[in-house]
């Protein structure tokens, strides 16, 4: 379910200088003005995953204004929405026309998107076209990586990933109807790669992801994105580890479980600045969450000063962080 908020766009093509990196003072200061965000990781009933959310043939536009006006109803207003690097070198033209018909239904339900770039779970072997039908009980049994372990296992393809992210950003890196940029959805930190499509995974994932990564947000700032980038981040060697730079990269997901229940803690939850927001990722059978308390924020310092410890400055854009039920059990 989806719900997005109208905003003309006439200047979402038009080129937007480059930006440097968010400081964290940058990072609250927007936080404080954005009002109490609501919302669900969003695909249609209709599409069994990217690919099939947003090609020409089976994207559904009434489909999506349908579920969207359900999560208005509800008082949901922002969803996080996948994309794909394939659909872009399939057509990107038609890509962005449907991105924009998209935003533009989301709009008139008052909703803002967040959307995926780039995600690093389920079956790597993703391909354009038509999709195989859902394999009954079997959870995101049709969902795919972007990019691909074809991919990523190719440098040679880097510029065409590159070209990707510019592209998408670069024409709606002004766009208010979009709330942020998830550049990367649960990246690989560890090359040893389990679960169901282990045998598929590209080899040394976790070195290819964490060399990949600083580059997206540095594309991603090239291309002049005024929103929020972000990182869901999965896995918590990411909290402590060395390969990346400046403030921390924050699991911004907002995924939500009971829409009365998350209203009764906004008022308590946004007093707490953006960047004491640390969310820690949540596997299938388990969950942690730092909700921000005292001892949460004398600790994000330490978290951030050893994040910065390491080398290549260019590697993270934002702490952020939004207090939210995550709906995994």
């Amino acid at each position: 379910m989806t719900v997005l908020a109208l905003v003309v766009t006439l200047g979402a093509l038009t080129s937007t200088p480059a930006r440097e990196r968010w400081s964290e003072q940058q990072a609250n200061q927007w936080y404080a003005r954005e009002p109490w965000i609501l919302g669900a990781n969003y695909i249609p009933a209709t599409a069994i995953n990217q690919l099939e959310m947003w090609q020409a043939d089976t994207f559904d536009p009434a489909r999506v204004d349908l579920e969207l006006g359900w999560a208005e109803a509800i008082g949901m207003n922002c969803m996080r929405v996948f994309l794909h690097d394939l659909l872009w070198q399939q057509d990107a033209e038609g890509f962005r026309q449907r991105i924009d018909a998209f935003l533009g239904i989301a709009a008139r339900h008052h909703i803002r998107v967040l959307f995926v770039l780039f995600d690093s779970v389920w079956d790597p072997r993703a391909q354009l076209g038509r999709q195989h039908a859902p394999v009954p009980g079997v959870h995101n049994s049709g969902w795919v990586q972007s990019p691909s372990a074809a991919a990523l296992t190719d440098p040679g393809q880097y510029p065409r990933l590159e070209a990707y992210v510019k592209g998408i950003i670069g024409a709606f890196a002004g766009d208010r109807r979009i709330l942020g940029w998830d550049v990367w959805n649960e990246p690989a930190y560890s090359d040893k790669v389990g679960g169901s499509y282990a045998s598929f995974e590209a080899h040394h994932k976790g070195q290819l992801v964490r060399a990949l990564l600083p580059k997206v947000f540095a594309w991603a700032r090239a291309a002049g994105a005024t929103q929020p980038l972000t990182s869901g981040l999965w896995g918590e060697d990411w909290e402590v580890s060395t390969h990346l730079s400046g403030t921390p990269l924050i699991h911004f997901l907002p995924q939500l479980r009971q829409a009365g229940h998350l209203r009764a803690q906004g008022d308590r939850s946004r007093s707490i600045p953006a960047a004491a927001h640390l969310h820690r990722v949540h596997g299938t059978h388990r969950r942690e969450h730092l909700r921000g308390h005292a001892a949460d924020r004398e600790a994000l310092p330490r978290r951030c000063d050893q994040l910065g410890s390491g080398a290549g400055q260019d590697a993270d854009d934002l702490s952020l962080g939004l207090v939210a039920e995550t709906v995994r059990s």
